[in-house]
């Protein structure tokens, strides 16, 4: 027997965190297991809506890692195809909640839906829910000022580069994982060495060009760090998007390592210096900046 919750998840942000908090507190309560079920790959991709622009919050490791701390006991992912994406509501939850999973509960957020069916509102959805003879539990929405917590909010948020603001809705800093790539070194001519970070995952959001306040996760160790995301303009003209981080009090080899980084606050913009020399003298006040700016964070 299970109470579980649906849904792609993509962030585990404050509002999914409450959904999975409800759920973990009634299997608690029951005795039976919490289990959050997911999808994967993102319906966008399969069924082509818009797929080109579709960039995610969280790779699938990051979201099982996110929805087990948060207390679920299990984390199933439904592979997303064009069967399944036909399936009613009714015959989801049949098949794969009741049959597969024994789900007795299925805690809803406030703008759920399942299936391919077009409820007018939630109070229908929890009538089939019904139907199936699964008990249903409406969690009421969260919200960040005047606006509901949404993954939308969230990417909209983080192309802005407002990333204090992603994070208050996240509940957590938003994060870049990836390998550390050769670049063209001049920052270590200049005294601010950086890792170039190819990121694992193509899909993953970058945040909006600018400079900011990173906590960086190498070789077991956590450093203050500042990172560059944009083109490098005072040293590249027309160049590709980097992610380029200068690690705090850190001076070893770590190129082909992997690298985390987590997105504390925007410094400033990106911006064309005239000379190598003044982009130092503004990196000089970067790093004084973020040493300030992470001794107040963990």
């Amino acid at each position: 027997m299970a109470v579980a919750a649906t849904g792609f998840f993509d962030g585990v942000h404050l509002g999914h965190r409450q959904v999975i908090e409800q759920m973990c507190a009634i299997a608690r309560k029951r005795g039976e297991e919490s289990v959050v079920v997911t999808f994967w790959p993102h319906p966008r991709c399969v069924l082509q809506q818009d797929a080109d622009r579709l960039k995610l919050l969280t790779t699938l490791p990051e979201k099982r890692g996110l929805c087990l701390k948060y207390g679920a006991d299990r984390f199933e992912v439904l592979p997303f195809d064009r069967t399944l994406s036909q399936l009613s509501a009714e015959a989801f939850i049949r098949e794969y909640l009741v049959g597969k999973l024994g789900v007795t509960t299925l805690v809803l957020g406030y703008d759920h839906r399942l299936g391919h069916d077009r409820f007018d509102s939630l109070e229908e959805m929890m009538a089939v829910v019904a139907s199936c003879g699964v008990q249903s539990c409406r969690v009421e929405k969260l919200a960040f000022g005047d606006e509901a917590i949404s993954s939308t909010q969230i990417r909209n948020a983080l192309s802005a580069g407002e990333v204090e603001r992603a994070n208050h809705m996240l509940g957590y800093h938003y994060g870049l994982h990836g390998v550390v790539v050769a670049g063209n070194r001049l920052g270590r001519t200049i005294g601010f060495p950086t890792a170039n970070m190819q990121l694992y995952e193509p899909l993953k959001l970058i945040p909006g060009n600018g400079v900011y306040a990173v906590w960086a996760d190498v070789l077991g160790k956590r450093y203050k760090g500042i990172c560059n995301i944009g083109t490098r303009p005072t040293v590249a003209s027309g160049g590709a998007r980097t992610v380029e981080t200068h690690i705090l009090d850190f001076d070893q080899d770590i190129y082909g390592l992997e690298l985390s980084i987590s997105l504390v606050g925007r410094l400033r913009d990106e911006r064309r210096f005239e000379s190598l020399q003044a982009l130092r003298g503004q990196l000089l006040i970067d790093r004084q900046k973020a040493s300030e700016m992470l001794a107040n964070e963990k």
